[in-house]
């Protein structure tokens, strides 16, 4: 006999009622997946350059994800569609078709950066040849996206959140002048010259990436299609105080728990490898740098975390773009359905993560692969933050769900922040 289904009402009260650590899920994945090999290769880059010196930055991006990662958050949970999809329905094709373009190759190449820092710290920890770690951890991953059901795939990526951690453990094996940290944060000493600015761009680059929000959003609306009951708001208005409020917890403590591991990450390699004069230009070599200095267990605990988060960036990146593609395209799209009922789709992250192996086979140096990874997403979120901005403060879009207020302030700024950070780009080194 079937069973009737659940009042939206009902719905609304039990997630209210949820734990604190149910009610995380696609900002908390989202924060996560920020802090992929490329970025840890950032951040550790700008610690070992510049010691302390950055610090300062995280406390600049925090609040600008935040706003940018809700904005997107909300629209996905009100419309009950993914960024792209709204692109195509209220903005001419051809924006469309050059942003996704764009994030489609800017994805792909931070998927070999990330793989290949993955089978390098592979390496170090197990031995072997790096390129058949490559292979076994991009299969891996592609499996899992393809073959594990959406609710249980979304479990696996919350939880391997937790492997983030061990960059914050790292800085309670070493010693840290905690005071010069403070002092840092709050007189940080600014330098205006092109390798400072550039590095500065880089961070910002790698911290607030388009990719992002188009998985955020689109998890909103994976995570609507996954409960019994839930709707997007613009049909159920009744459910939006509830759904709401989760989004903005969910996504302040992903954003905290990406912002501080970058923190951790900047703070471990200013105090080990700076104090020691020592440059960096991979993940890797952070790690092989860590060992002497700051011991084996912390050696350990860096590289483990660079396959651990690489585990979780990779789903993120083919996944978006896989959701950017079918929004663009008019695909059936979700991570729920079988691969023959979204064919498209899966094809898409397939081409994603197998393009990401090839790279690593033909003439690839993960070197520039970070760098025109960062550039290109650099380039490509200021004109996408643009459409959102837009598209957030639309009656015919968002209905009576228009973003207001100081969430639209900040989601401007952050935006106008990362249009300066793009022209920095171009300063001359």
């Amino acid at each position: 006999m079937p069973t009737e289904p659940l009042d939206p009402e009902l719905v609304v009260e039990d997630e209210a009622g949820r734990s604190w650590t149910r009610r995380l899920g696609p900002g908390l994945v989202t924060g996560a997946a920020d802090d992929d090999p490329s970025g840890i290769a950032t951040y550790s880059q700008a610690g070992a350059q510049f010691g302390f010196g950055l610090l300062w930055t995280m406390l600049l991006t925090f609040p600008l994800m935040v706003a940018i990662q809700s904005i997107s958050a909300r629209m996905g949970r009100v419309t009950g569609r993914g960024l792209a999809t709204n692109l195509r329905r209220h903005y001419p094709s051809q924006i469309l078709y050059a942003a996704v373009m764009v994030l489609l190759i800017a994805n792909t190449i931070n998927i070999a950066a990330d793989l290949a820092a993955m089978g390098a710290a592979a390496k170090l920890v197990l031995g072997g040849p790096v390129p058949v770690y490559v292979v076994l951890l991009g299969t891996f991953s592609l499996l899992l996206q393809v073959f594990v059901p959406y609710e249980r795939y979304a479990r696996i990526l919350k939880w391997l959140t937790l492997v983030l951690l061990a960059y914050v453990a790292i800085v309670f094996v070493i010693p840290v002048d905690w005071k010069a940290v403070g002092l840092s944060i709050v007189k940080p000493h600014i330098q205006f010259s092109g390798h400072y600015l550039t590095t500065v761009v880089a961070v910002l680059g790698t911290t607030i990436s388009p990719y992002l929000f188009f998985w955020q959003a689109s998890q909103e609306v994976e995570e609507i299609r996954s409960e019994p009951g839930q709707e997007a708001l613009l049909r159920a208005p009744q459910q939006a105080e509830s759904q709401l409020s989760r989004i903005t917890f969910d996504t302040w403590i992903g954003m905290a728990m990406s912002n501080g591991v970058a923190f951790f990450i900047i703070l471990a390699a200013a105090t080990t490898l700076h104090a020691h004069h020592i440059q960096i230009t991979t993940s890797a070599d952070a790690a092989s740098a860590l060992k002497p200095i700051a011991g084996s267990f912390a050696f350990l605990l860096f590289s483990l975390g660079i396959i651990g988060t690489g585990l979780l960036a990779l789903p993120v990146l083919a996944g978006s773009a896989a959701y950017a593609a079918a929004g663009t395209m008019k695909w059936r799209n979700s991570l729920a359905l079988q691969v023959s009922l979204a064919k498209q789709f899966y094809a898409v992250i397939a081409i994603a993560i197998l393009g990401g192996v090839i790279l690593t086979f033909v003439n690839f140096d993960p070197i520039d692969a970070l760098y025109w990874s960062a550039v290109v997403n650099g380039l490509a979120a200021v004109p996408i933050m643009v459409l959102v901005m837009l598209m957030s403060a639309r009656r015919d879009i968002m209905g009576e769900f228009i973003v207001t207020g100081l969430l639209r302030w900040v989601g401007w700024i952050a935006t106008a922040v990362m249009a300066l950070a793009a022209l920095g780009m171009f300063w001359p080194t």
